[in-house]
């Protein structure tokens, strides 16, 4: 079964909370399957600090929106500071009276790439 999520890059800045969605991002990314934290997290957490290629993500434009994403997931840099994530769990549906999608979010996740990889993955071992 497909888990669709978007992955956004934004700059570290102060005053910008790294568990609230930013104003600006400055890349975009779809994929398709795999998005949930225990995959895709673990894939961007490894590239950061094993630098291992993450495959099967497709470009979009910045203002590119879908009604089928279950995560949302933000790589927070700037120059001589460490990167963080963010992972934000989509919860999205159709009104039924307005035909209007309308969708929440909530922050499920943010720290560095290692805090990412022994949360998701000793829960992958554990739970597996």
């Amino acid at each position: 079964m497909a888990t669709r999520a978007q992955v956004r890059f934004a700059t570290r800045e102060e005053g910008v909370s790294f568990s609230e969605h930013p104003d600006v991002i400055h890349a975009q990314f779809y994929v398709h399957y795999d998005g949930y934290p225990e995959g895709l997290g673990i894939e961007i957490a490894e590239s950061l600090t094993k630098y291992q290629k993450i495959m099967h993500w497709e470009i979009e434009s910045l203002d590119a929106k879908h009604g089928d994403l279950e995560y949302i997931y933000y790589v927070w840099q700037t120059s001589e500071k460490s990167t963080w994530i963010s992972i934000f769990k989509v919860d999205g549906r159709f009104c039924e009276y307005s035909d209007k999608y309308f969708e929440t979010t909530e922050c499920i996740f943010v720290g560095e790439p290692s805090n990412l990889i022994d949360k998701y993955k000793l829960n992958t071992k554990t739970n597996g």
